[in-house]
């Protein structure tokens, strides 16, 4: 009997380590998401900075409208922080 409970055991904590893998591993492939913001952000900030070159005049314009757009661009990356953080925490 004790061999069988044993057998048990094993499989529970081998189980147990299979799910935290996974669950690692799904936070990682989350956090992918940063990167796409982070390209993003760094297109609209060039974007800006060539439209000032051209346009030093409406440079208020221009830094309001990238702020907004890199706001918004953020968002997905907090996104996946947040999924991340509930994989690793939560699940």
């Amino acid at each position: 009997m004790t061999f069988l409970t044993d057998i048990l055991a094993n499989t529970a904590e081998y189980n147990q380590n299979f799910i935290d893998a996974f669950k690692y591993l799904g936070a990682g492939i989350a956090m992918i998401a940063g990167i796409g913001s982070g390209i993003g952000q760094g297109i609209a900030a060039g974007k800006a900075a060539e439209a000032v070159g051209r346009q030093p005049e409406a440079e208020g314009k221009i830094r309001f409208m990238m702020v907004l757009g890199q706001g918004i661009a953020e968002t997905t990356g907090i996104y996946a922080l947040v999924i991340a953080i509930l994989l690793i925490f939560v699940a």
